[in-house]
């Protein structure tokens, strides 16, 4: 079923490849995160779609605000996630714990499991690489956001 969502995720963005690559990237990292971590199987598969979805509400915050502000992706993200799962026949609480965590995930005091916690330090992990986050933030990103031991593993293997 993931391979499902990936390609919808792919198709939704069409020929954005910035954010395919980035979304796929997410992926990579939180899914080999939460293995690492030895994250039971359903919250695993919170984590993943949530990595697949994370950002699944920028393109309509470009086109409806003309911003991808985090506010706006976290507003519109949640009907997006629940348009994708609910016709593949994900069962209600995977899609409601996946909306939440789409709907939150630049909400940092809202991480409430490993699975959210996964997500937001994968997202760091990629941010730090593509520019969006600057590395001269990386003890204040690293101090208070990485918590699993696994990502900090991967964070000071790429960046110390």
């Amino acid at each position: 079923m993931i391979e499902k969502v990936i390609e919808k995720m792919i198709s939704y963005f069409e020929k954005d490849r910035k954010m395919i690559n980035h979304t796929l990237k997410v992926f990579g990292f939180a899914s080999t995160i939460g293995r690492l971590e030895g994250i039971p199987e359903e919250k695993r598969l919170t984590l993943e779609l949530s990595s697949i979805l994370h950002d699944i509400g920028i393109k309509i915050s470009r086109e409806k605000y003309n911003s991808s502000d985090a506010q706006y992706q976290e507003k519109e993200g949640p009907e997006i996630v629940k348009s994708m799962l609910e016709p593949m026949g994900f069962n209600k609480e995977i899609i409601e714990r996946v909306s939440f965590i789409v709907g939150n995930h630049h909400s940092y005091e809202k991480i409430d499991d490993a699975d959210f916690r996964i997500v937001v330090e994968a997202d760091f992990l990629v941010n730090l690489d593509e520019g969006f986050v600057p590395i001269s933030d990386f003890d204040f990103v690293k101090k208070n956001y990485f918590k699993t031991e696994s990502s900090v593993k991967i964070l000071d293997s790429m960046y110390r």
